[in-house]
């Protein structure tokens, strides 16, 4: 079977800010790997890590410097009309026009496809997503996260085979985050393509089958998520402080507000961590000790100095 998204030693090159005249960095290291038609797919990595150039690229909005993309089997660069008519992008920014309501912005959208007459499909789209009875409102009039809507449902006008999202979710309340996943999940089990890019670990854990890291600019991890969870190192110590820890305790740490996580090998190590919490004055609350989840695993991946790419082929 074609694959439904395949990137093939995909590089980007931008002239360095910082270097000698006519220096470049890469922004995209010889990336490849295939999204399967069907998958729920996670592309994760820290901010400038490059997620949103490749997906850029796979956009048509730039080109690479080398290598290629094909959606469908359609390349984006050669067969770009064919391409993107394959992928509904919902882009990171909120970009949206000011002189349409939601519904012309949607029937706008549509013709940019050659699509008319689809207002049964634009109806569902807008109860899917809590539009309805916004369907009249001017677009400028409408709160960042409606406006987050409207850009999915312009992303899924045309009703393309392959979903790419990126950080769908940044800055939005809860109620859209549970209403888009819902309606994602639901497309996916028919059969569309999905890949996300999010900030949000416990989303791509709880939704993606597998994943991708990336870090500065190249593949670092490729798995199963339920594999990549497998591998993780250890379990997690975790309790809650009143007051900062040392530096040198803290350096071992994850740290959220008064939580404190440490990774847990043994017994021993529990042990040594709580005593030295002990050492420093402070009590532990509310101690308990849990499987390691996705963002210790992404903490794990991008710490380590390794060449090599961690969980490649492995099923």
């Amino acid at each position: 079977m074609i694959p439904a998204i395949s990137f093939q030693s995909v590089s980007k090159a931008y002239p360095s800010p910082r270097g000698p005249k006519g220096s470049t960095f890469l922004a995209l290291d010889q990336v490849s790997f295939d999204i399967e038609q069907g998958e729920f797919f996670g592309l994760l990595g820290p901010n400038g890590a490059g997620k949103t150039t490749l997906i850029s690229i796979l956009a048509g909005l730039i080109r690479a410097s080398g290598g290629r993309i094909s959606v469908l089997g359609h390349d984006v660069a050669r067969d770009y009309a064919q391409a993107r008519r394959s992928v509904g992008v919902v882009p990171q920014e909120l970009v949206f026009d000011p002189f349409f309501n939601v519904r012309e912005a949607l029937r706008f959208q549509s013709g940019y496809f050659g699509i008319g007459r689809n207002d049964d499909w634009i109806d569902e789209l807008l109860e899917n997503l809590g539009l309805t009875d916004k369907a009249g409102v001017n677009m400028r009039a409408l709160s960042g996260g409606m406006k987050r809507r409207v850009l999915v449902a312009q992303a899924l006008v045309h009703k393309p085979p392959v979903i790419v999202l990126d950080e769908p979710t940044a800055g939005v309340d809860v109620e859209l985050r549970q209403t888009l996943w819902q309606f994602i999940a639901k497309l996916n089990k028919q059969g569309h393509t999905v890949l996300l890019t999010t900030h949000y670990l416990e989303e791509a854990e709880a939704l993606c089958s597998r994943i991708a890291m990336l870090k500065t600019g190249r593949v670092v991890a490729l798995n199963h998520t339920s594999e990549l969870l497998k591998a993780a190192s250890s379990n997690v110590l975790r309790f809650k402080v009143d007051s900062e820890l040392p530096a040198e305790l803290a350096a071992q740490a994850r740290i959220t507000g008064r939580i404190v996580q440490f990774p847990a090998h043994d017994a021993h190590a529990i042990e040594r961590f709580l005593a030295a919490v002990r050492q420093a004055g402070l009590t532990a609350q509310d101690v308990e000790i849990r499987k390691a989840d996705l963002e210790d695993v992404f903490l794990e991946v991008m710490t380590q100095n390794k060449d090599s790419v961690h969980g490649v082929g492995l099923a």
